[in-house]
């Protein structure tokens, strides 16, 4: 099992594979995680849009960052991970970009699991 904490917080933290490894490997696992939750590719873009605005620390002090308990409890921790090892507005900038990435992975399988069922095109 991909531990989406872990890598938020060496990805961040340090950079080079252990970054590309976040993006990668992390993002995916991110979104089809939070894809069987129920959450909608928007409610992470439009934490990635709070997390560039106001930063991961205020992000992650948020009581539902994501609608659903259960997911939100778990972004929650992938976001205190992260402002662990945030100190620079470069590192909130890494994490929106995650946040995006983890959000267009969660609309192209929205987009393709539509398609193939028939329903959306």
């Amino acid at each position: 099992m991909l531990d989406v904490t872990a890598l938020l917080r060496y990805g961040i933290g340090f950079g080079g594979s252990h970054r590309t490894t976040l993006f990668g490997d992390g993002a995916v696992g991110a979104a089809v995680v939070l894809d069987r939750q129920g959450v909608l590719p928007r409610a992470i873009a439009f934490l990635a849009e709070i997390v560039r605005s106001g930063g991961t620390t205020y992000a992650a002090a948020l009581p539902e960052p994501v609608p659903g308990e259960a997911a939100a409890q778990l972004v929650c921790g992938w976001l205190q991970s992260a402002a662990s090892v945030v100190r620079t507005v470069e590192g909130d900038q890494d994490v929106a970009r995650w946040l995006r990435s983890v959000a267009a992975l969660m609309a192209l399988r929205l987009t393709y699991r539509t398609r193939s069922t028939g329903s959306g095109g």
